[in-house]
C-alpha cells in the first residue's frame, strides 16, 4: 500500500505545502510509493489578501486545477477531528464522514477572525475573512442604493484599524461614492474607523503612521480611537464613548485566531492559539506532524515569531510540504528562515505605504508604494497561471523570494 501525506487547508500555507510535497516526490521518482491528499472546505484557493478588494473576480482559483497536473488528490470536506495517536483524521464530506490515515500529515488550516460576543455583531456585521464573507460583503453595497433613503445609507463603520482595517477603509469612501451615484440619494458619503487602540495602525510602528494618517484625512475618513464597541444595532452602532452613529453598513476587522483545529493536537500554543514548531516545521511534541502558516509560530529569523501573512505562510508551505515528504522518504529536510521582512500596505486611492525591517522603516509612499503592492497581490503570490505541472513544481521550490522590489514613477 501507498503511504499517506495529508495536507489540511488549501491556502497559502496548505496549497504550497501539497505542490513542493509533490516536487519532492517527483524529485525521487517516488509518486507510486506515496499519496498525497490535500483537504480543503472549498473548492478553491482565495487569494485571502485581495478579499478587501471591489473587484472579487480573479481572487479564487480551482484547486482541482493547481493539484491534478501535479499529481495531488483532492478531498474538499470539513476536518473535524484529528487523532494524532491513531494518526487519522476525520472528514465531513458530501458524501458523509471519511476517516484518513497518515503517514505524515501537514496542518495547515489558517486563521480566522475572532468575534468576541457584542450584541448585534454577530447577525450584523460584515467581515473579509473569507471570499464568501467578502462576497456578501460586496453584495450588500452594490444594493445600498436600492435601499431607503435616510441617516447612515452611505455611512460605513469598520472596526479594527490594523492592516486589514486599513485596505477596508480606504477603498469604502471611492465604492459608497460609486453606488450613491447610481441612485437619486443625497444621503452622504461617510466613512468611521474605530478602535480601542490610541493610534490607527498600531503595529507598523511610529515611522509609518504619520503616512497613515495622511492617507485617511486626504481620503475623508473620520476615526474613533481609544474607544469600543458597545452594541451593533441595525442601521446604528453604538460606542463606549456615548456616541451613536447611524451607519448601514459595519465591517468587523479586529483580530485573528489560529484556527481552532490546532486544539486537537498537543504541544505549546502563542496567545494567537498557534502551534510551536521547529526550524524543520515539525509540530514540537507530536511525531510525523508538520505545521505551516496562521497556525504555526516559528522564529522565523531566529528571534521574531512568524506573522499571519502570506509573506510567510507561502515560505512556510513550501518548507512544510518538502520537509514532510522527504521525512517519508528518508531525505535530508530543510530548515527554514527568513532575513527579512517588508510590509506593503495598501491605502486605497491614495496611493500605499512600503515598509522594511521589523522597525518597519519606511521605503517608498503613495503611488510607487501602490505599485509594489499591485504586483504583489496580482503577480507575486498566485501560482502560475499556465498551470503546466513542469511550472508548479518550479513555483514549489523550497527557496526564497528575494524581497519585493520598489516599482513606479
Amino acid at each position: 500500500m501507498k503511504k499517506q501525506m495529508l495536507v489540511l487547508g488549501g491556502g497559502f500555507a496548505g496549497l504550497w505545502s501539497a505542490l513542493a510535497a509533490a516536487r519532492k516526490l517527483a524529485e525521487f521518482h517516488a509518486e507510486a510509493e506515496i499519496e498525497i491528499t490535500l483537504v480543503d472546505r472549498t473548492t478553491y484557493h482565495n487569494i485571502r489578501v485581495r478579499n478587501y478588494e471591489a473587484d472579487l473576480s480573479d481572487v479564487c482559483i480551482p484547486l482541482k486545477d493547481l493539484l491534478t497536473p501535479v499529481g495531488v488528490r483532492f478531498l474538499n470536506g470539513e476536518v473535524s477531528d484529528i487523532d494524532v495517536l491513531g494518526r487519522r483524521v476525520s472528514v465531513q464530506t458530501r458524501d458523509g464522514l471519511q476517516s484518513l490515515g497518515y503517514d505524515r500529515l501537514v496542518l495547515a488550516v489558517g486563521s480566522e477572525v475572532v468575534r468576541p460576543p457584542i450584541p448585534g455583531l454577530e447577525e450584523r456585521a460584515f467581515d473579509v475573512d473569507t471570499y464568501a464573507a467578502a462576497a456578501r460583503l460586496a453584495h450588500h453595497i452594490d444594493e445600498l442604493g436600492a435601499g431607503k433613503s435616510g441617516s447612515g445609507q452611505f455611512t460605513a463603520v469598520v472596526i479594527g484599524a490594523g492592516l486589514t482595517g486599513l485596505e477596508v477603509t480606504t477603498e469604502l469612501p471611492q465604492r459608497l461614492t460609486r453606488i450613491r451615484e447610481r441612485s437619486a440619494s443625497r444621503e452622504p458619503v461617510r466613512v468611521v474607523l474605530v478602535d480601542r487602540l490610541p493610534h490607527v495602525g498600531s503595529d507598523m510602528g511610529p515611522h509609518a503612521r504619520p503616512v497613515i494618517e495622511e492617507a485617511l484625512r486626504s481620503l475623508g475618513i473620520e476615526t474613533r480611537l481609544s474607544v469600543s464597541v458597545e452594541r451593533i444595532e441595525p442601521s446604528a452602532v453604538e460606542l463606549s464613548s456615548g456616541e451613536r452613529i447611524d451607519a448601514s453598513t459595519v465591517i468587523w476587522c479586529a483580530g485573528m485566531r489560529a484556527n481552532p483545529l490546532t486544539d486537537k493536537l498537543p504541544g505549546e500554543r502563542d496567545r494567537l492559539g498557534r502551534l510551536k514548531v521547529d526550524p524543520f516545521l515539525r509540530i514540537a511534541g507530536v511525531p510525523h506532524a508538520f505545521a505551516a502558516g496562521d497556525v504555526a509560530n516559528i522564529a522565523i529569523d531566529g528571534a521574531h515569531p512568524s506573522v499571519m501573512s502570506c509573506q510567510h505562510g507561502r515560505p512556510m508551505g513550501r518548507f512544510a510540504g518538502n520537509n514532510a515528504a522527504a521525512d517519508l522518504l528518508g531525505k535530508p529536510m530543510l530548515p527554514l528562515r527568513i532575513d527579512w521582512y517588508v510590509t506593503v500596505l495598501d491605502l486605497g486611492p491614495w496611493g500605499g505605504i512600503h515598509t522594511s525591517g521589523w522597525d518597519r522603516r519606511v521605503i517608498a509612499t503613495g503611488a510607487q508604494a501602490k505599485a509594489t503592492k499591485r504586483d504583489i497581490n496580482c503577480h507575486r503570490i498566485y501560482p502560475p497561471r499556465s498551470l503546466n505541472r513542469e511550472d508548479l513544481f518550479a513555483a514549489a521550490a523550497p527557496e526564497l523570494q528575494p524581497p519585493p522590489q520598489i516599482l513606479g514613477d
